[in-house]
């Protein structure tokens, strides 16, 4: 299993722009769609990661807790599905309806939105602010497949408390650690 860190996109970076087919939907989003009046959290995620698979039911919790606050959220999927077709968009689509994903399932084919994002591993996150500027990016929490330590998405819900509650987010943040993203040649 590979253990690929963030790279840790520079905080204060305005968040990317994208127009991305949903798995679930077949409707295409913009960030600007996804956008909440809090915030807006993307992350980039897929089907087969035993990391992704290990915070599953947390990031459906912590969209389902925070969306109610005023926050939008996206899950994209930008691994090589040539050489992974257990993330083929068809299987997006499934894994999502049964995790119970109430936010958009994007499909990056071309690769460009991670570059964008400099997104490194899966699962990988970034918070933006409500003018779009990043605030938080790295990991959900502390836990890891196999160390033992609940998964409670801590570091990434703290991020979004201080938001709601008007401090400032804390400049101490962990890069996510995950399966490299499937680049293609």
């Amino acid at each position: 299993m590979s253990q690929t860190p963030s790279n840790m996109l520079p905080l204060g970076t305005k968040a990317p722009s994208f127009r991305l087919q949903d798995s679930i939907t077949d409707h295409f989003y913009a960030l600007n769609d996804v956008k909440g009046e809090k915030g807006t959290v993307i992350m980039f995620i897929c089907n087969h990661c035993p990391f992704v698979k290990h915070v599953n039911d947390e990031i459906v919790r912590l969209a389902n807790d925070y969306r109610q606050a005023g926050f939008g959220f996206a899950g994209i999927m930008s691994n090589d599905v040539e050489k992974y077709p257990q993330d083929h968009p068809v299987l997006m689509k499934e894994h999502a309806m049964k995790e119970q994903y109430s936010f958009p399932y994007l499909y990056d084919n071309t690769q460009e939105v991670a570059r964008a994002y400099k997104a490194a591993c899966t699962p990988d996150f970034f918070l933006f602010n409500d003018e779009l500027k990043l605030i938080y990016r790295g990991q959900l929490d502390n836990s890891r497949p196999g160390n033992g330590i609940p998964v409670n998405g801590r570091d990434l819900r703290e991020a979004m408390d201080a938001v709601l509650n008007n401090r400032k987010v804390s400049l101490s943040q962990k890069p996510s650690i995950g399966c490299n993203i499937k680049w293609k040649e």
